[in-house]
């Protein structure tokens, strides 16, 4: 009987322990060898950051040719490089751009909030891998999807001709 009880026993502690195993791998995430490959802008080869909406909002936009309103996040490298004033932003740093036309809002004329969301843009800092734009990847996603190479090849002109001063960043900190 001592002896059955203590197989039980046994059998009990490694089953508690294989299931805590699961639960910290169900936790930390699929591990990179079962990652569903997730989609890439064409040029930079830029992907939507994993949990980027827990980031920290960097200031807000409205764009009146596209009547959008837009909301900026930035990475704790992006952050920290904002709130310390460091021009060029490091590399590392990561800012996305979320967009929503303006809806009214009906309760109470005049004023408009989110309506449908239009456009998720990222702008990635590795001078390394990105030399010949300034240090800056781009990616431009509508419904999770990249948009074509055409819209990509106009995104750094557009910075380097508005915003070179500030390391081809338009979004300033909103403090």
């Amino acid at each position: 009987m001592n002896i059955r009880r203590r197989r039980l026993s046994v059998a009990a502690v490694a089953a508690l322990l294989v299931a805590g195993a699961f639960a910290k791998a169900f936790q930390r995430g699929p591990d990179a060898a079962t990652r569903v490959a997730r989609p890439a802008s064409p040029i930079y080869g830029v992907t939507i950051p994993e949990r980027y909406r827990e980031w920290q909002l960097v200031g807000v936009s409205y764009q009146t040719a596209f009547d959008e309103f837009r909301g900026i996040l930035g990475n704790p490298i992006a952050i920290k490089a904002y709130r310390n004033g460091a021009l060029p932003f490091p590399d590392g740093a990561v800012l996305v751009k979320l967009a929503w036309k303006r809806t009214p809002l009906d309760e109470s004329p005049g004023a408009f909030v989110s309506g449908a969301a239009t456009t998720v843009q990222i702008m990635v800092k590795d001078a390394a891998r990105y030399p010949d734009s300034g240090g800056w990847g781009f990616g431009r996603f509508v419904d999770g999807q990249p948009v074509g190479e055409g819209q990509h090849q106009t995104c750094f002109a557009c910075h380097q001709a508005k915003v070179k001063a500030h390391d081809f960043v338009f979004t300033r900190y909103a403090q």
